[in-house]
């Protein structure tokens, strides 16, 4: 079953301005874009710290009224009518991006050379084993 979104994006949240550049394979930024357009996947973004959560930054960034992966997720019992509720209710006080575009074009700005804090954020993700930062 998938979960509704935590209360904030967790600490390395590709969708929060906070986060920096570099932290996450290529691979997960070029996924970002593709939800600006509400129609063009059928699937939902979950967090990345495989909580079964949604992504809370993915929900704060997209118009989830017009989504098609929150809408079949609720077609098929994956998302109960109070999540889709709590889903289409979300805010957060986190600063995101305002698109997916722009968080890619962020996270994928300094790829080849993450700074001293995004190469923290990536060894700590690393020794948590959390699917797919970079790696170094």
């Amino acid at each position: 079953m998938t979960k509704p979104p935590a209360k904030k994006p967790c600490p390395s949240c590709p969708y929060r301005c906070d986060v920096p550049s570099g932290v996450w394979a290529d691979e997960e930024y070029e996924k970002l874009p593709v939800f600006d357009d509400p129609n063009a996947s059928p699937a939902v973004f979950y967090c990345h710290q495989q909580t079964g959560h949604l992504c809370a930054g993915w929900v704060g960034v997209h118009d989830m009224e017009n989504m098609i992966g929150i809408r079949l997720a609720a077609l098929d019992g994956r998302l109960t009518p109070d999540d889709v509720e709590a889903v289409l209710d979300y805010t957060t006080d986190v600063p995101l991006f305002e698109s997916g575009a722009a968080a890619a074009a962020h996270g994928m700005d300094q790829l080849a050379t993450p700074d001293t804090e995004a190469t923290r954020l990536i060894r700590k993700l690393l020794k948590t084993k959390t699917p797919i930062p970079r790696t170094l």
